[in-house]
């Protein structure tokens, strides 16, 4: 679980300097400099450590670059705050493969409601997608409040959400099935 988080992080550190910086100054071109900066500083410090990098962690690098230079070229925040909706967009194409919920659960689990696994695999992909279009729908306002509003309480909350109500549904079915079955 800590991996993910780390994980998650480094993904959504360009967008998280940005914010901190563009909240400070008020300066766009400060603020995207940086975040550019920040993620290419990201990769190198990567590659000297001998980190293997995948595929998403250069996605992610230039995604920022070519936003952070559109914002740069327009003197607009928008393209830099549209960059975590592309990453959950991806993520929610991820999660559309079939069963990939199941490496994830405990044995019990994958074992007695493997149906039920896949369809909340299925469920958090569209919760992906309408997070991505809620993300692009608030930073359209170009207004950083509500955005970050939305990236932390909204977005993060509603993952929450889907975590816990996730937890306590399998639970249940897998408890109601194991008893069933030591009845029959």
């Amino acid at each position: 679980m800590k991996d993910v988080f780390a994980r998650l992080a480094s993904d959504f550190l360009s967008a998280i300097v940005f914010l901190v910086v563009y909240l400070i100054t008020d300066n766009v071109v400060l603020a995207t400099s940086v975040a550019i900066a920040g993620a290419i500083a990201q990769v190198i410090y990567a590659r000297v450590k001998g980190q293997q990098l995948n595929y998403m962690t250069y996605a992610s690098l230039a995604l920022v670059v070519v936003l952070g230079t559109v914002t740069l070229l327009t003197n607009d925040p928008r393209f830099m705050l549209a960059k975590p909706s592309i990453a959950h967009f991806a993520i929610g194409a991820i999660m559309l493969k079939r069963g990939w919920m199941l490496r994830y659960m405990p044995p019990i689990v994958a074992e007695t409601v493997p149906e039920y696994v896949t369809a909340a695999g299925y469920a958090w992909a569209a919760l992906m997608f309408v997070i991505g279009a809620g993300m692009i729908a608030v930073a359209a306002t170009g207004d950083l409040k509500l955005w970050a509003f939305y990236i932390t309480v909204v977005a993060g909350g509603a993952k929450i959400l889907a975590f816990a109500v996730q937890y306590v549904v399998l639970r249940l079915i897998v408890t109601s099935r194991r008893r069933a079955a030591a009845r029959a």
